[in-house]
This record gives structure tokens, C-alpha cells and sequence, in this order.
């Protein structure tokens, strides 16, 4: 069956009324549950599972699929908003969507990053529908080396992420990496770092982490600014529904990194183990990097949300090619989602479009529905989300805690949790107070797991050699990437110190010589 008797086949099957009922309520539950912080994407989809049940295939798939893109559009507008990431992915959004809404401009960053996750949602499909066979087939070529060489590219990455020292931004990703170690190990199943505690058995969970990292944190430090007479969460009045859109201006400075990002985001998706959340700190590292101002960046750049918000969005697009031909789920929602299509008697790989083909191209036909209906939903919605802002701060910041603990106990309905929620709360206080970024802690804690596991399998595979990590030709490519990030990054750093003490010297030199008579 060619391409376009597919497509022909797949929107005569999503534009059935129970399909795009199933396709519409997906995209608005994903979009709710990812504007409310503390669920995400696996989450909703867990939640909502059982639903499918009851429905055909293609159907269950559908709904899926609208729930999963759902919330990567939705998990940004916490994120934008009141700087608590709405999942996982939206994380590097916070650093300058929010600052962008602290400086009256939450309604040019929410329609960017709505316009930016429709362009790069279809750049996806465009993809998935022209592309997918032969890049599943190179996605199946990466085992444990080559995770594992992915993995710490990204890690190197974030030397590009901070606005201030690389030093503090690697701290931050030991740090990161050290909060991920507690719990049992993965291999082995042996304890660390729990002493004795049967609630740290499983490990610390992502959830309150983001949530006290962002969320509280965020609160106290509105709080001591507004005790000291500073303004905390102000926008300025948008009367009008074309004002909270972006200009001319915001469109030409985001239009390179949309494309850029839904590209990157698209590659990163088709890989196993890559996922949202390395697309978006890749975009960010790549824009910051090439930008002719990264100084501006942390500190509201409008590239800053429409790179990441491209390249998340990407993401989740491309993961369905490694699981649609080749059976393959690249992450959670993806695992669920083949579990969804084996209670249907369904097994998807290679034989899925000639077997089932109604499934496959109606899945594929409904990303561009479910795209369309996103954005017609998003738009509208822009105003109401900043007209939130306008909440009186009495009122505001305990609807804030309120929903952080909600979120937080939700997942496992742990009051242990709950109090470390507090814990890290306190403690991102702390490291905002002394200017450490957050966000690559998050993103040690989220691929620190990943990184060990592919190496304890890769050293398992070689018996303990490290040569297994050149062996491979895509692993040693990686590798050298991230050499070459990391060199450069040393370089700029010092380039950047010999630059500031020879403007301390010549400053000093003027001084001395204007005070001579």
C-alpha cells in the first residue's frame, strides 16, 4: 500500500465518530493532565488505560496517542506561568518562559509554544508517515553502548545550559546523579543509600523532586521578595486576544529554533531510551550555543521556549515509529501503549501496516486531527491561563503549595513524599538563593538511571572491557560529540576568564592613569 492510499485509508478511519471522539477527549485529558503538575504523560495514560478496554484497536491507540502529545503541549503552561514544570519535559521551559511572564510576556510565550508544538507535532507526522521503516531500522541498531554514549552526550550538554559558571552547572548534575543512586540498584537489586528506610527501598521519585525544586521553592522566594517590597508574579493588562499572541519580531527570532527542534526532537524520539527531556536540554544547549546573545537566555529569550517546546513535542511523534514497525517502546507511555495493542490481539512490527493497516495509518491520520484540535483548544485558552496571574498572591501561592502536595501524593499516595516535597522545596530555596540552576539537576536525576544501567550492560557484554564504548561505530561518534562539546565548553570558559580579568586590568589601568595629575 503506497503512501497515499494510506492516508486515504487512515483518515476514512480517524474521521469515524467514535474515532475522533476518542482522539479529542485524548487531547484535552493530555492537556489537562499536563497543565496540572505531578501526573505527566505515563501518568495519564496509566490512569486512563483500563478505558480502552472497551474500544477497537484502533480507538485505544488513538486516545493514546492524543493523551501523550496532549501533555507535552500542556505541560507548559504551569511551566510558563508559576515556573513548576508540568512534566518532566517541560523542565528547561521554566528557565525562560517564566522569566518572560515575570516581565509581562506570558501570553507571547504560551502562543509560541503552542505554535511551535503544532509545527513540530506535524514535522513529526510528516516523518512518521514518509520515514518510518528505515529509520526504525537504524533506531534497532542501538544496545547499551550507544544508550549509553547518547546518555552522556546529553550530560555534557548542559556546559551550555547555565547562564553562569559550568562548574555550578555540573555540580548540579552530581548532585542530580547522587539523588538518583538511592533505592535499589538496578541489576543487583542491593540497597544504597537507604539506611534502613523501607520508604527510600524504591528511590526518590521524580515527582516531588520537580514539584519542591520549582514549585516551592518558587513560592518562597516570591514570598522574601515581596517582604522586601518586590513585586512577585506581575503581568501587565492584555485586553485584547491578538496582544497575547507573538509579533513579527518573536516569530523571526523563533522561527530557526522550531525547525531545529522539531528536527532534533524527531531523531532523539525514534531512539530507545531517547526521550522529551533530552530533546528539549539538547535544543536548549544548541540555541544558546549558536545564539549571537546567549547571555539573554535564562533570562527571558523567546528561542529559549520555542526550541525545547519544538523539540519535546518531536519527540513524542518519532516514538511511535520504533514501536508501530518494529515493536519496539522507546519509553513508558510507549511500553503502555504496546500493552494497550496486545489486549487487542494485536502484536505491532514489521507485518502491523500490511496486517493491520486501519490501525497504523488511522493512527498516524489522527496526529494530524489531534495536532489541529490541540491548537484550537490552546489558542483560545491563552488568555484565561494569564488572566490567572491576576489572582491575588494571598490566594495564588497556597493554590500553589495546595496542588504541589495534591500531585505530589497522587502518585503513590505517600505522606513520605509528601514531606520530601518539603525537603527539596527548602533545599532548591537554598540553591536559587546562591544562584545554582536547577535544571540540570533534573536532569542528572531523570538519565542518571539510564546512563548506569547501559553500562553495567555494556561492561556485562564485554566482560568488563571499556573498549566496548569505541567499538561501536555510532557509540565512538557520540563519544567524540561529546569530547568536542565538552572541550569547547573549557575553552569558552576560559577564554571567557582571560577576557574578564584583562577588562579588571585595563579598568584598573584607567583609573590609576585618571588619577594621575
Amino acid at each position: 500500500m503506497d503512501i497515499l492510499q494510506g492516508m486515504i485509508t487512515g483518515f476514512a478511519v480517524c474521521l469515524e465518530p467514535t474515532k475522533l471522539l476518542a482522539c479529542f477527549f485524548g487531547v484535552l485529558v493530555g492537556t489537562a493532565m499536563g497543565v496540572l503538575p505531578g501526573i505527566g504523560p505515563a501518568g495519564a495514560v496509566a490512569l486512563l488505560i483500563p478505558l480502552t478496554f472497551h474500544m477497537d484497536a484502533a480507538s485505544a491507540v488513538i486516545m493514546i496517542a492524543g493523551i501523550y502529545y496532549g501533555t507535552q503541549y500542556g505541560g507548559s503552561t504551569t511551566s510558563i506561568l508559576v515556573n513548576i514544570p508540568g512534566e518532566a519535559a517541560s523542565v528547561i521551559t521554566c528557565l525562560d518562559g517564566y522569566q518572560m511572564t515575570q516581565q509581562g510576556r506570558a501570553g507571547a510565550a504560551l502562543g509560541i509554544s503552542a505554535f511551535a508544538s503544532f509545527i513540530a507535532g506535524t514535522v513529526g507526522i510528516v516523518g512518521l508517515m514518509l520515514l518510518a521503516p528505515p529509520l526504525a531500522e537504524f533506531a534497532l541498531r542501538f544496545g547499551p553502548p550507544e544508550i549509553f554514549a547518547l546518555v552522556f552526550l546529553a550530560f555534557t550538554l548542559v556546559a551550555f545550559l547555565s547562564s553562569g559558571s559550568m562548574t555550578r552547572s555540573l555540580m548540579m548534575v552530581v548532585l542530580g546523579l547522587l539523588l538518583a543512586t538511592v533505592g535499589q540498584e538496578a541489576i543487583t537489586a542491593i540497597p544504597r543509600f537507604t539506611f534502613g528506610s523501607v520508604d527510600l527501598q524504591s528511590g526518590l521519585d521524580l515527582v516531588p523532586l520537580i514539584m519542591g525544586l520549582f514549585g516551592i521553592s518558587e513560592v518562597l522566594l516570591s514570598l522574601e521578595n515581596m517582604r522586601h517590597g518586590e513585586g512577585a508574579l506581575t503581568v501587565r493588562p492584555t485586553p485584547r486576544f491578538w496582544d497575547l499572541l507573538p509579533d513579527r519580531r518573536d516569530w523571526k527570532r523563533s522561527a530557526g529554533p522550531i525547525g531545529r527542534g522539531s528536527l532534533l526532537g524527531f531523531l532523539i524520539g525514534l531512539l530507545p531510551g531517547g526521550t522529551g527531556i533530552i530533546a528539549s536540554f539538547g535544543s536548549y544547549a544548541i540555541e544558546k550555543r549558536i545564539s549571537r546573545h546567549p547571555e539573554q537566555f535564562g533570562q527571558g529569550a523567546i528561542e529559549g521556549v520555542a526550541g525545547p517546546e519544538a523539540a519535546n513535542n518531536g519527540a513524542a511523534q518519532g516514538a511511535f515509529i520504533p514501536l508501530l514497525t518494529l515493536g519496539i517502546p522507546g519509553n513508558a507511555v510507549m511500553a503502555l501503549t504496546l500493552g494497550a495493542l496486545k489486549i487487542h490481539g494485536i502484536v505491532p512490527g514489521p507485518f502491523l501496516i500490511k496486517e493491520h493497516p486501519g490501525v497504523f495509518w488511522g493512527v498516524v491520520a489522527s496526529m494530524y486531527v489531534g495536532n489541529i484540535l490541540l491548537l484550537a483548544l490552546n489558542l483560545p485558552l491563552i488568555g484565561i491561563w494569564v488572566r490567572l496571574l491576576k489572582i491575588p498572591k494571598s490566594i495564588l501561592y497556597p493554590l500553589i503549595i495546595f496542588f504541589c502536595i495534591i500531585g505530589t501524593y497522587s502518585v503513590s499516595n505517600s505522606v513520605f513524599d509528601v514531606g520530601a516535597l518539603f525537603v527539596f522545596g527548602f533545599m532548591g530555596y537554598l540553591l536559587r538563593r546562591l544562584n545554582f540552576d536547577l535544571a540540570p539537576l533534573i536532569l542528572g536525576f531523570i538519565l542518571g538511571p539510564i546512563l548506569e544501567t547501559s553500562a553495567r550492560q555494556s561492561l556485562i557484554m564485554s566482560e568488563g572491557s571499556f573498549g566496548i564504548f569505541i567499538g561501536s561505530t555510532i557509540a565512538a561518534v557520540l563519544l567524540g560529540l561529546s569530547a568536542v562539546v565538552l572541550g569547547t565548553a573549557v575553552y569558552s570558559e576560559l577564554r571567557k576568564g582571560r577576557l574578564s580579568r584583562g577588562l579588571e586590568t585595563l579598568k584598573r589601568e584607567m583609573e590609576a592613569s585618571q588619577d594621575k595629575p
